[in-house]
């Protein structure tokens, strides 16, 4: 008997109209003769009311305690599901993180999950219950309850995906696919049959908001085929899954674009081993992110360290190298926060010249001057002015013919 794991977001169970609605596909799918877990956020914008409360009573709230919390959100949407289902006579069990034994690590507010204790839930399915995970949420290995960060359920879903060796994970939301770029920005996007896991982790590292980008490193380091479709709709989605030859044949797959990001500018830092190393660690500790990071050339035997994080952490991360900065002699300390990330993303880079210089001339000829940039394998970014997103998305979109489906091996 085939094994599904379903997760929908917020805006899928935003009010008890929707939850039913989604009640009743899932109800198809366990009549059809599937076992079915599914994941559940809380309703669209319930984090955020969550959050604005929390605030109205602490300006700076605990981070435990706003993860206990905001973990409410979920609670209430699992069990309205679990209500619904029972009401007609359909065997269902709702489990919040602790009952379905999801462990993270202790970073409130955006923890990572260490492990998954899966006897309850396969207890539950072998009684025949749909069962309804609580999403977003964990406990620590003292038993405190966690968060892990915006898009959390994703990272829930393909997790439980995992432990439980699943036939498949769909992942569904308010849209039918992963696009070329954000439709929203570039009429022309176009949805995407299939992606592999590296171009998704890619497009979800650099902006792109239909997966969190811990749910499809999961996906990829456990074999998890992962589809992302829209639960407003009975149309096909797309599978991210293993690369193939079909896709390296496609120069590049997508647009990506965010817009938050901070880009922080340490000058005449003294160039000797360590420097960087005290930087970084001192960040690190923190739980911040670091991205894009340029060094200069040594002038003299100094140098000039340009990085990016996000832009919410941005005033931590200066309140913590202030001090150090002072300690090891630096100059000054420059900050930016109106900068975007723009970036296209495709496996067939690897074998094709000509990519980057394509990329620089589109932005050229808009006059749109390029402040960093940043490679891999199938990735090209570069940090612009963030008033010129919008444009540059559009003109990369076409630059690269990504309205329709075309070969990958040439740049013509």
């Amino acid at each position: 008997m085939p094994l599904i794991v379903q997760k929908y977001g917020g805006t899928s169970v935003g009010n008890p109209e929707r939850i039913a609605n989604v009640a009743n596909r899932v109800v198809k799918g366990w009549r059809d003769g599937n076992r079915m877990v599914v994941v559940l956020s809380a309703m669209a914008g319930e984090t955020d009311r969550l959050i604005n409360l929390g605030k109205e009573l602490s300006d700076d709230p605990d981070p435990r305690e706003l993860d206990v919390l905001l973990a409410t959100g979920e609670q209430v949407t699992v069990s309205l599901f679990s209500m619904f289902l029972k009401s007609q006579g359909i065997p269902a069990t709702s489990l919040l993180s602790h009952q379905a034994r999801i462990y993270t690590n202790q970073a409130y507010g955006r923890a990572r999950i260490v492990g998954i204790d899966t006897a309850r839930i396969r207890e539950e399915l072998k009684k025949g219950r749909i069962v309804i995970v609580a999403g977003f949420q964990g406990v620590d290995e003292v038993g405190n309850i966690t968060t892990l960060g915006r898009g959390g359920s994703d990272t829930t879903a393909v997790a439980i995906a995992a432990a439980l060796k699943a036939d498949l994970c769909e992942i569904y939301t308010d849209v039918e696919g992963v696009f070329t770029t954000d439709p929203r920005v570039c009429p022309k996007a176009r949805k995407l049959d299939r992606i592999s896991y590296d171009e998704m982790l890619e497009m979800a590292s650099l902006g792109a908001k239909v997966l969190e980008i811990r749910s499809v490193g999961f996906a990829k380091r456990y074999d998890v085929p992962l589809c992302v479709r829209s639960s407003f709709t009975d149309r096909p989605g797309t599978l991210v899954t293993k690369e193939d030859k079909d896709m390296e044949d496609i120069l590049v797959s997508g647009v990506a674009f965010s817009k938050n990001d901070a880009r922080v500018t340490l000058t005449r830092l003294p160039d000797r081993p360590g420097i960087a190393s005290r930087i970084f660690n001192t960040i690190g500790d923190a739980n911040i992110v670091v991205d894009m990071i340029i060094q200069n050339t040594s002038i003299d035997g100094f140098t000039d360290l340009t990085f990016t994080v996000p832009k919410g952490d941005l005033k931590k991360t200066l309140e913590l190298i202030g001090p150090l900065t002072r300690e090891i002699n630096a100059d000054q300390i420059h900050s930016d926060e109106n900068i975007a990330k723009i970036s296209i993303v495709g496996v067939g880079m690897r074998n094709n010249a000509g990519v980057a210089s394509r990329m620089f001339s589109t932005l050229a000829a808009q006059n749109i001057n390029i402040m960093m940039i940043s490679t891999s394998e199938i990735k090209i970014s570069c940090v612009i002015e963030d008033k010129y997103t919008e444009l540059a998305v559009r003109e990369l979109h076409d630059a690269f013919g990504l309205e329709v489906a075309r070969p990958r091996g040439t740049l013509t």
